[in-house]
């Protein structure tokens, strides 16, 4: 067995409302009457009420520091400058959360740690974030170092599947996972209606986990079972290049129409295994891609939005923020467990390119 015995989140110092970031856009994205009032329409239904970012940009009208100065925003910031900014800021923020997550777990020391995962998609550079995090953190030179990269929203949970594998193979391993991730340095001020949806989704934040062979004093985690599908038809509608002017999002309003489609046939092979019907869950753990992409999985699985709710906070506090986002939902319903949930199952889902469908079986443990 396996078990999340910490978690650890973090968020950057600039925190934004929905309506100043909105105010920035419709300047920088130069928007006519008709995108202005669709940029109005997407950010009032996005169920977010604040995000955060490691620019302080988005709360400014003029005096920029990040973007141009010009009245039409150019030159628009590069890829390379883009790439720079991550490199500056994903290590402090992949540090705070580290830093939780070993407060959460004061057994485990830094040169305890066997294996180390980064996870990221928003950004890459070598010698990369995982050195510098065996550097910054004194982790042992020899920390066997796994890189998840460019998978988008679900690959905190190809980090987790990687790491049950390292427990079960290795008695005394301890892992930890890092996941990082800056998706407001990607902002596309092109008016279409992919960047629109994009750009009233995501913030940045980082999150970090400990996977042990066995539980640790307080709340634990425990995977059961993964299991994973792909919707072909969604290929088109979620995606992720790399531009000349950063990385760019495909993201249609058509990818809640396609989980809807696949989220019952996923949900029943992963408990079927188990022999587990979606009544005996204590707990959900959905990863938070949009307002409406938690309404159709409701619709179809038949929670109700109060369930749910760990998803709808997390969305409304920090919004979209890819890879780490799971982990702060895990976050918060941790700080929610009480002694009936002992023994009891949890259903996590997340999403992401591909269309790639991801869900995980958690038994929750208190020791």
């Amino acid at each position: 067995m396996s078990f999340i015995t910490s978690l650890g989140v973090a968020v950057p110092p600039n925190c934004f409302h929905q309506d100043t970031i909105a105010s920035f856009m419709q300047k920088a994205m130069q928007l006519d009457y008709e995108n202005e009032r669709k940029l109005k329409t997407i950010f009032r239904s996005s169920g977010i009420n604040t995000r955060y970012s490691v620019l302080n940009d988005y709360g400014k009208q003029s005096g920029f520091d990040f973007y141009s100065n010009s009245t039409d925003f150019e030159p628009f910031p590069s890829t390379e400058r883009r790439l720079g900014q991550y490199r500056n800021s994903a290590l402090p923020l992949a540090l705070e959360a580290v830093r939780k997550c070993l407060e959460g777990n004061p057994g485990v020391s830094a040169e305890s740690f066997t294996h180390l995962i980064v996870v990221s998609c928003t950004g890459m550079y070598a010698p990369g974030l995982d050195i510098e995090l065996v550097k910054e953190l004194s982790l042992r030179e020899d920390v066997n170092r796994t890189c998840i990269a460019f998978m988008g929203c679900y690959a905190a949970f190809n980090a987790i599947k990687a790491a049950d594998s390292f427990c079960k193979a290795q008695h005394d391993a301890i892992v930890l996972i890092v996941c990082v991730e800056l998706c407001t340095i990607h902002f596309q001020k092109e008016a279409s209606e992919d960047n629109l949806l994009a750009n009233a989704l995501f913030g940045d934040g980082a999150a970090a986990m400990i996977m042990q062979r066995m539980p640790q004093p307080g709340w634990n985690l425990s995977p059961e079972i993964f299991h994973n599908a792909l919707a072909y038809n969604g290929r088109e509608h979620m995606a992720w290049n790399i531009g000349n002017m950063g990385f760019e999002m495909k993201l249609s309003s058509y990818v809640p129409d396609v989980i809807q489609k696949g989220i019952k046939k996923l949900t029943d092979s992963l408990l079927d295994r188990v022999d587990k019907k979606i009544e005996e869950m204590s707990r959900f753990a959905i990863h938070p891609g949009g307002k409406k992409i938690l309404e159709v999985i409701e619709h179809e699985l038949g929670i109700t939005k109060e369930q749910n709710e760990p998803a709808y906070a997390t969305l409304s506090r920090f919004g979209n923020m890819s890879s780490s986002t799971i982990v702060f939902v895990l976050d918060h319903i941790l700080r929610k467990l009480t002694k009936d949930d002992q023994d009891k199952h949890m259903l996590s889902f997340a999403f992401g390119p591909g269309l790639t469908l991801e869900s995980m079986l958690l038994k929750i443990h208190h020791v």
